[in-house]
């Protein structure tokens, strides 16, 4: 007997018993290979679509399924880790963690154990929550060089707005400071101009790379949606920035975005003092990866330039190259803290299970919980996943505040009682908790959370408060499409 498939012929009954036996043990083996590791809805989700779309399911997972770097990449991290720790066990506690709530402190060991960097007092924080004035700041900054630049940005393009900022890079390298610069490969690739702007680099005097390349003939592969999406400069080893700004027009050189008028609204912070070290030993421990190039003779602080600052500052790197998920760990760990109040802006905000527990339990119990996202995000299907959480979020008290369209608030950060501020480069979704090397801030004080407060206040005068009765009131369809999207953002 003969079996027709459609598009494929027919095959005899040998045949097709094979291709049944084979379709079995994939399915079989799935089941006891697939959860290993890996969250249990993570897990349902590939399960799934290995059971609905076996061939397509299977290849997919080969090509996405493994979330981990290089052996080579994450010892290169290790030992990095091994050295920033041996070289400040010694440190004295700081004066803001003896002052501040126990739970600061078990939240600042928590990073040091898992980012290795203690927390250091004596730090100056400037918010730059103006697109042009960061990047003017950070101009300013690059014009003022004498030794070094080590800069890398997830997205990097030379154009109307960026366009001095290369140039002061451009200039610094040829008057003899070192440029080194690093971009994520496809992040970049992705943007209009990009072989434009590598041709000029190549005419440059910047020492520049890219990034987690793919470059197959090359033997570079990897994961293609693992992203290095910190962003950060340093200069001289005492000025840094960092936040969630890439380098970049507002619109990001879409064609879509100008139709529409979108723009991205950021936020990043200019840092002196110690701080400044640990976001150089990111960089380093980055371009470490890319060159095999160790920057420890710039490791160091400098003598500060000015009165040491009233902030207390800790960087925590996060990403595939550790074993663990550190910006996760931190995330949960200060939203069970608190008490009072607790303000978070993610543009991308699909959490998973233990993240969305936190939250929800953080407003059952009290706490003023308030989220700012934007209207309509820039990413359709992570937007719509985004979008399945908010009953969820508006049942259990959390006030959605929604930044109006065509704006994307792609701003990172959140404030903890009047206690802790974090800022950085990671959302609060899933792919910056496994898939991104991120990077960020916690700063303690009341000052800070008072000036990221004001900046909150000001997402809100001109948000619109989404009401639970208002969102139970959506199309059948949207509900539809929402929940779809939620299963596929949890594919990693």
């Amino acid at each position: 007997m003969l079996w027709s498939f459609a598009g494929l012929g027919t095959f005899p009954d040998w045949v097709v018993a094979i291709l049944g036996v084979i379709d079995m043990a994939i399915r079989i083996i799935a089941l006891g290979v697939i959860p290993g590791n890996r969250r249990p809805n993570t897990a349902m989700a590939w399960l799934l679509a290995i059971f609905f779309i076996p061939l397509i399911g299977l290849a997919l997972f080969f090509m996405f399924g493994s979330y981990r770097l290089s052996e080579r990449r994450i010892a290169k991290q290790a030992e990095i880790n091994r050295r920033v720790w041996a070289a400040t066990h010694d440190l004295e506690e700081p004066r803001s963690e003896r002052e501040a709530p126990a739970w600061v402190h078990s939240a600042a060991e928590l990073n040091r154990r898992l980012g290795a960097f203690p927390m250091v007092d004596s730090n100056h924080v400037e918010l730059y929550p103006d697109y042009d004035a960061s990047i003017a700041a950070m101009t300013e900054a690059v014009r003022e060089a004498r030794e070094f630049v080590n800069i890398e940005f997830y997205i990097m393009s030379r154009d109307d707005t960026t366009g001095e900022l290369f140039a002061a890079l451009e200039e610094a390298a040829a008057r003899g400071v070192r440029v080194r610069l690093l971009f994520d490969h496809i992040g970049a690739l992705r943007v209009t101009g990009y072989r434009k702007f590598r041709r000029w680099l190549e005419t440059t005097q910047i020492d520049w790379r890219r990034s987690l390349p793919v470059l197959p003939v090359r033997g570079q592969w990897r994961r293609i949606d693992l992203r290095n999406h910190r962003k950060i400069l340093v200069v001289d080893g005492r000025v840094a920035f960092t936040g969630s700004q890439n380098l970049i027009e507002p619109g990001y050189r879409r064609t879509s975005s100008e139709k529409i008028g979108r723009k991205w609204v950021e936020l990043m912070a200019r840092y002196e003092g110690p701080i400044v070290t640990a976001l150089n030993v990111v960089f380093a421990t980055d371009w470490l990866s890319e060159t095999d190039d160790i920057l420890e003779t710039q490791l160091f602080t400098p003598v500060p330039s000015r009165e040491p600052g009233p902030m207390t500052c800790q960087a925590l790197p996060s990403g595939p190259g550790f074993v663990t998920e550190n910006n996760l760990r931190l995330f949960n760990t200060l939203i069970y803290a608190a008490v009072e109040r607790l303000s978070i802006c993610s543009p991308y905000f699909v959490p998973d299970d233990s993240l969305l527990y936190a939250i929800t339990t953080a407003a059952q119990r009290g706490v003023k919980v308030e989220l700012f996202v934007s209207e309509v995000g820039d990413q359709a299907l992570v937007h719509h996943a985004q979008q399945s959480y908010y009953q969820a979020l508006l049942e259990a008290g959390v006030r959605i505040y929604r930044y109006p369209r065509p704006l994307v608030l792609h701003a990172k950060h959140f404030t903890v009682d009047n206690e802790v501020a974090v800022i950085g480069s990671s959302n609060m979704d899933m792919r910056s908790f496994s898939l991104n090397l991120e990077v960020s801030v916690m700063m303690l004080g009341d000052h800070i959370v008072e000036e990221l407060s004001d900046i909150q206040d000001s997402y809100r005068v001109i948000s619109k408060e989404l009401t639970l009765q208002e969102w139970r009131q959506r199309p059948r369809w949207q509900r539809y499409v929402d929940n779809v999207a939620r299963l596929t953002a949890t594919l990693q």
